[in-house]
């Protein structure tokens, strides 16, 4: 057995496992002598403090973040800029922080705060990456650099890249009481990940074959954007209008766009497109709403709205109906949402997560009907037009899930502990032939 960490850094949370002698693995929690987190979000604070940057990770940065607000920089789902060429990093406090040290900064965070983590830690580090990286002018080579570079600043001498559904295959398969063709879908905060694996236990050993990937750049965030898109946006301004030179002109998309992800309101907030907004005030047929707009975006409320679309998500995949309540600074923002309402306005990113879906059958030559187990995980995972549509495909009884937010890092543990974890890792070279 190999002595390794097994590392899940998602786009909405982190998780850090270790493996045992045994072939099972299990993710560490969290604390600084206070209350325990099983979770640790992917995000940081930064403030200064006697002229110096002091960064928090995880609960810890949200506490503090919602402590302090307008004295220090919050910073989340960094990873969606991984493989993004034209993120060359962000000022903190006056100077440039690159991608690198952003994930050092985060992975740090969580092995000090780990419970239970033996010093010094394992020289072996086993880091899921997506089937397709989210975002922008990608480059996976770049994001797979960009996270060795960060863990090695950390004092990681060997590190293992595994695709995050096979990690997940491989957790799943512990489980397994004959050969089986297995499919996991992972549906991440910005992707949605396949991985078709074939298990055999010939001889006591587990083993695996790869047979296929693949992946689109659609996950919880984009389900995210659809409640903000068609709830919260209408009601600061989406579809209004503006008077100019006579004419009554459709107020621009762009004006909107940025609300896709909120972290990325606090850049807009220095933007000359939110300047444009403030001038257009005066001529617009409903200026109240683009006055909340202003509000909202200058008083640093993108975080706070989210936490709340995050909610009636997750309401809706328990319930019919759910109550969308967001009222910062006074204003007005609630709704009744349903989940018919819901999965009509994501109907269009299920259907591309299928076309995926069906791609990376076509690309392993094999047909639904082959397939033996589909294993659903993945925190969106849960939502029932998701299961559903899976369902509908191979067959309730051939589809499973559980341990959604951990199957993935225990997986990538029982990898690393293996003889042969690196028959299971990938490169950039190797990546770019087999996807």
């Amino acid at each position: 057995m190999q002595d390794c960490l097994g590392l899940d850094f998602g786009t909405t949370n982190s998780v850090i496992t270790r493996p045992f002698a045994d072939g099972s693995a299990t993710p560490i929690s969290y604390t600084r002598g206070g209350p325990t987190y099983e979770n640790f979000r992917s995000a940081l604070s930064y403030e200064n403090r006697g002229g110096r940057m002091h960064s928090e990770g995880g609960p810890f940065a949200i506490a503090r973040y919602l402590e302090l607000m307008e004295e220090s920089r919050f910073i989340q789902s960094f990873k969606t800029f991984a493989a993004s060429k034209l993120f060359q990093g962000t000022f903190i406090g006056g100077r440039p922080v690159g991608f690198e040290q952003l994930m050092s900064d985060l992975i740090g965070h969580m092995l000090a705060a780990g419970v239970g983590l033996e010093h010094p830690l394992p020289k072996r580090v086993v880091v899921g990456r997506p089937v397709e990286f989210a975002g922008a002018s990608v480059d996976e080579a770049l994001a797979m650099q960009r996270y060795s570079d960060g863990l090695a600043a950390l004092g990681f001498e060997e590190v293992l890249f595994v695709y995050e559904p096979v990690a997940a295959a491989f957790f799943y398969a512990q489980q397994l009481q004959s050969d089986a063709l297995v499919l996991v879908a992972d549906f991440g905060g910005g992707t949605s990940d396949f991985s078709l694996m074939h298990f055999s236990g010939a001889g006591g050993e587990l083993r695996a074959t790869p047979v296929a990937q693949g992946g689109v750049g659609i996950g919880g965030d984009t389900f995210d954007y659809r409640l903000v898109e068609n709830v919260v946006l209408p009601r600061l301004g989406k579809g209004g209008t503006y008077k100019n030179m006579g004419k009554e002109l459709p107020l621009p998309s762009g004006y909107f766009s940025q609300f896709a992800k909120w972290n990325l309101l606090s850049v807009f907030r220095s933007s000359d497109m939110f300047k444009d907004i403030k001038r257009t005030i005066r001529y617009a047929t409903e200026p109240e709403k683009l006055e909340m707009l202003v509000e909202l975006v200058e008083e640093e409320q993108g975080y706070p709205l989210y936490l709340a679309v995050s909610d009636v998500k997750a309401a809706l995949s328990q319930q019919e109906e759910a109550d969308f309540c967001f009222n910062p600074l006074g204003m007005e923002l609630s709704a009744k949402i349903t989940r018919a309402e819901f999965e009509h306005w994501i109907a269009p990113d299920i259907a591309r997560i299928e076309q995926a879906m069906d791609d990376t059958l076509l690309r392993g030559g094999v047909a639904r009907k082959d397939v033996d187990v589909v294993f659903l995980t993945g925190g969106s995972s849960r939502i029932p037009a998701i299961k559903q549509a899976f369902a509908g495909y191979f067959g309730a009884e051939r589809v499973a899930s559980g341990d959604e937010l951990v199957s993935i890092a225990n997986g990538l543990a029982i990898i690393g502990a293996r003889e042969d974890a690196g028959k299971f890792a990938v490169d950039a070279q190797r990546m770019r032939q087999s996807v």
